[in-house]
């Protein structure tokens, strides 16, 4: 071969790696352009798997049967002293002996093969990086169509919903969810996405926010899980809940307070979350925190304005219909003295008319009640006493308040609140529902316990109507005893009255 020859063809193997193209044919050229420029029969280019690159095995000819140690050349593959692979060439055509001239053209070879693997790096990095940013800009784009989502209502119902659709969608999950915790640190509203809501009816109770629903309150940053069933934390699914493998958590943060937590599991398209989910939930939160903040005090203004209207209605109802009423019955009263001997009918008639006025001051007294919510001052003893109060003026239902101040003394505070929340919401409770004539309430308690119950002989309700006992404000109550480390017992039938029974610790844990 013509040193003119051997140029142009070292030449055109330079721009065969100059022009990039497919790595492997690349290499295969150069395999065979080592061959034919050294005259050797068999060459193998291998390389080692790198972060980018996955191992290859390029050969040029064919492998003699019989080989000799002198019939090999082995030239290293590498770059900055980093090795990338080997370049072989296998018996020499003509000689037993590979010369000094092969030894060159084998390294310039194997240079250009250290160049075009740095070069296939290059371009798979910039192609990932392309990816990344593709992928990035489709986040933003969905987040910024996200936040105009949830910007646009200010009913806190559709807000929420609004908000956890959204999420779910944004970071590709199966399932999403939305809770939000009241004052006491219970679920307030636990929102779902990607469940029908037949198959949610299937589900006993909406969550506590224990388990790893918990662990978000208890950090303002984003919580991953490849498994939930793995992780120690968990506290398994209760009946009829669909499996869930992947979790990722994340606080709603509206200054230095959680105001929702934001819940995703299965991921669609991987096995588990990524951080990058975990970045982009956090961007979406920050959003949704204002759009939760700005539908409640859209609410709270609502409500004000609601609240007045109800104290004016309340003062109607009382200064003016029911002083109407009550003298109307006076007057049906009055009417039965002047009734002639005999008229035992008309006598039936006007004790009916009479009955039926009494009966509407009661449904009024209990509407006047539901219109003028109480807040627990402290005092318990003093709070319970003016509930009962207020319970036996609008029912006509005489209570029996069993309390003892030395049981009182010893109850800390969260546990006070927790009794007077579950005896406001009871009375209620049985004012609207259990059509009662006795009430007893009684609280006794030793040095480490208190017992809280309270009874009524109305007509109760079939305690498995999951309907009834969310309605009725029971799983509230049933969540409170949980997050103290006590029992709540609920006994009831149809027509035997119904018994709550608080047992709790005077000083729990988490106190």
């Amino acid at each position: 071969m013509t040193e003119t020859t051997f140029l142009a063809a070292l030449r055109q193997l330079t721009e065969v790696v100059a022009h990039g193209g497919d790595i492997t044919t690349t290499l295969q050229t150069l395999a065979d352009g080592c061959r034919s420029l050294t005259g050797t029969r068999y060459v193998v280019i291998e390389t080692h798997r790198q972060a980018e690159l996955e191992h290859f095995f390029i050969h040029s000819g064919h492998i003699p049967t019989h080989l000799l140690v002198d019939d090999t050349l082995s030239i290293d593959i590498g770059v900055n002293e980093q090795s990338l692979g080997t370049l072989y060439l296998i018996d020499k055509q003509g000689s037993t002996q590979f010369a000094e001239n092969d030894r060159h053209i084998a390294a310039v070879i194997a240079d250009l093969t250290a160049t075009a693997l740095q070069n296939e790096s290059l371009v798979i990095a910039e192609r990932q990086e392309s990816r990344i940013s593709q992928q990035r800009m489709r986040q933003l784009t969905a987040l910024s169509n996200a936040t105009v989502a949830i910007s646009s209502e200010l009913s806190l119902d559709k807000v929420l919903q609004q908000i956890v659709d959204s999420a779910r969608e944004l970071i590709g999950a199966r399932y999403a969810a939305l809770g939000i915790p009241n004052v006491d640190g219970y679920l307030d509203a636990f929102v779902i996405s990607g469940m029908h809501r037949d198959d949610v009816a299937l589900i006993p109770h909406l969550p506590h926010g224990l388990g790893l629903l918990g662990v978000v309150t208890q950090s303002d940053q984003p919580i991953r899980i490849d498994n939930i069933a793995e992780d120690p934390r968990s506290v398994g699914f209760p009946l009829n809940h669909p499996p869930m493998k992947s979790f990722l958590g994340a606080p709603i943060v509206a200054g230095d307070r959680i105001i929702g937590r934001l819940y995703f599991t299965d991921k669609m398209d991987a096995d588990a979350f990524s951080a990058d989910d975990a970045e982009l939930v956090m961007m979406f939160a920050a959003h949704a925190s204002v759009a939760l903040q700005n539908a409640k005090l859209y609410e709270q203004v609502e409500q004000l304005a609601v609240l007045d209207e109800r104290t004016r209605i309340g003062m109607d109802l009382h200064d003016g219909i029911i002083q109407s009423i009550y003298a109307m019955g006076l007057v049906l009263e009055s009417t039965k003295l002047v009734l002639p001997e005999g008229a035992d009918e008309a006598q039936r008639l006007l004790d009916m008319a009479v009955n039926g006025l009494n009966d509407s001051i009661k449904d009024i007294r209990n509407f006047i009640m539901d219109l003028r919510p109480r807040r627990f001052r402290g005092d318990l003893a003093l709070g319970l006493a003016q509930l009962v109060r207020e319970f036996q003026a609008n029912t006509l239902v005489p209570v029996e308040l069993n309390i003892n101040s030395a049981d009182l003394a010893s109850m800390s505070p969260v546990v006070a609140h927790a009794v007077y929340l579950t005896t406001q919401e009871a009375l209620a409770n049985i004012a609207r529902h259990a059509k009662a004539s006795q009430v007893e309430v009684e609280i006794t308690s030793d040095s480490k316990h208190i017992v809280f119950s309270i009874r009524d002989d109305g007509r109760g309700f079939d305690i498995n109507d999951n309907s009834r006992r969310i309605g009725h404000g029971l799983a509230n109550m049933e969540a409170r005893a949980e997050e103290l480390g006590g029992r709540f017992v609920l006994r009831s039938t149809p027509g035997s009255g119904t018994i709550i029974i608080m047992r709790l610790p005077v000083h729990p844990a988490n106190d």
